[in-house]
């Protein structure tokens, strides 16, 4: 079970009473969540591992360049980052029918019953974990 941390997008905590953009910890949560490592983002990105360290650890602020390369690399979207990483529900739905597959099965889902709907998950499941060796 993934239980995503707490993310404080918005913080008065910089001594000017000015609100500041959390972005180093939506940026580890987003790359926690994709399964990536520093090294392994920092690949994605082409800069030095030492570069999303030091975001991740707010040492260094990314340029609106570093964020476009890091939400590409974290296949995500800009705002996403500015916003911790938090999605709506809305934003789920949206982004699943925009999937042509997901959207060639919706009108479908609504006649299956409860266990063929348990079935067909079953097997994409099997399917995915345990993939068939092609000859």
């Amino acid at each position: 079970m993934e239980v995503a941390p707490p993310m404080p997008v918005i913080s008065n905590g910089n001594g000017n009473g000015h609100p500041q953009l959390q972005v180093a910890s939506a940026i580890r949560v987003l790359r926690q969540r994709s399964g990536l490592s520093q090294r392994q983002l920092a690949m994605r990105m082409q800069v030095p591992r030492t570069y999303v360290s030091k975001i991740e650890n707010e040492k260094a602020m990314p340029t609106l360049s570093s964020l476009q390369r890091l939400a590409r690399a974290l296949e995500v979207h800009v705002p996403d980052l500015l916003n911790g990483g938090k999605r709506t529900h809305e934003d789920e739905i949206r982004e699943l029918l925009a999937d042509p597959f997901i959207a060639e099965l919706v009108p479908y889902v609504s006649k299956l019953n409860a266990m063929q709907c348990s079935s067909i998950v079953a097997q994409i499941r099997d399917m995915t974990t345990r993939p068939r060796r092609t000859s």
